[in-house]
């Protein structure tokens, strides 16, 4: 007579529908097996990024299936691996941005991963504090190094400089050697000074086309780092030199954006999507261990209070990320 072997099951913070944060709902789910070049990491830790509150809202349409698992940050720990794995070994310390589409999220205390995007923890950071850089630290190298690719000697402004993803572009924006001008409220201005903007422009009080232009002599700036879109965007046109870079990571259509002095400019708009990485995550890890560049952290909750997590984020005013404890 055969036994019956239990399947194992793990906790997960699952959608089955798009709305509030009402349809955040726990479930027991079972423990992926990874198969080939895939890798099971025991994950210690996520976090919330606006693009999970996107989803969560139907924002993406049927591009996400449902049931659905949010969350794309992890550190953690390699549980398990396939049998085609080469670069990993189980009980590795390790960190990477899941795949957001075509892949469950790390909302769970495991996840799947293909091993191509995953790297190793950087050493002197704990794995809540890891949690809180790879998706926000990805998309601000896509942004700034690999399609504006800014250079020595540049003026860049960075738009949400208190931000998740602000915080580190300022600080990889300070490494490529340019002069960095940033918005945020004035309840931000001292870490956003400690991080290294130059110039900090308060958003609620302040004209940020009339400063960046009189600081640069009505000439405006090589960079716009714009995580606002909208008329923000638009205006951001302004200041822009000719022949500049936009790199955009709001998803926003035309509604709201006037390009024609863009064209009329030569200025390059780029559009940019995160894209999980391993050699951008090697890079980033070295320069942590280095002290160049260091987590910015809001807060820390359960992952059970994720539903909090994201009301906290969606009304505004974070410092930072907000990283999920698992384990």
């Amino acid at each position: 007579m055969k036994t019956m072997t239990k399947t194992k099951t793990m906790k997960a913070m699952v959608i089955t529908d798009f709305g509030s944060t009402n349809v955040l709902k726990s479930q027991e789910m079972p423990v992926p097996k990874p198969q080939g070049k895939e890798l099971l990491v025991k994950v210690h830790a996520t976090s919330v990024n606006p693009v999970d509150c996107k989803i969560r809202k139907g924002m993406f349409g049927p591009i996400i299936k449902t049931p659905a698992i949010l969350g794309f940050d992890v550190s953690g720990v390699v549980e398990a691996i396939g049998d085609k794995v080469t670069d990993f070994k189980v009980g590795d310390e390790v960190y990477y941005l899941p795949r957001i589409i075509g892949w469950q999220g790390a909302y769970a205390e495991y996840h799947l991963v293909e091993e191509a995007i995953v790297s190793k923890k950087p050493s002197n950071l704990s794995h809540t504090e890891a949690a809180s850089i790879p998706l926000a630290a990805s998309t601000a190298w896509d942004a700034l190094v690999e399609r504006a690719k800014v250079k020595i000697g540049e003026t860049v402004l960075i738009h949400a400089g208190a931000g998740g993803v602000g915080s580190l572009a300022i600080q990889l924006a300070k490494l490529c050697g340019a002069y960095v001008f940033a918005t945020c409220s004035d309840y931000n201005f001292d870490l956003v000074k400690e991080i290294g903007a130059d110039k900090i422009i308060n958003y609620k009080k302040e004209n940020f086309i009339e400063i960046i232009k009189e600081e640069t002599n009505g000439e405006g700036v090589d960079v716009v780092f714009d995580t606002v879109g909208g008329e923000v965007l638009t205006k951001s046109i302004d200041i822009t030199k000719p022949f500049g870079r936009i790199s955009s990571i709001v998803r926003t259509g035309t509604e709201g954006i006037n390009l024609e002095k863009a064209y009329l400019q030569n200025i390059s708009l780029h559009c940019v999507f995160v894209q999980s990485g391993r050699h951008k995550l090697d890079t980033i890890r070295n320069l942590i261990e280095q002290e160049q560049l260091k987590p910015v952290i809001d807060s820390v909750m359960l992952l059970s209070d994720v539903a909090k997590a994201h009301k906290k984020l969606e009304q505004g005013g974070t410092r930072g990320k907000i990283v999920l404890s698992v384990v």
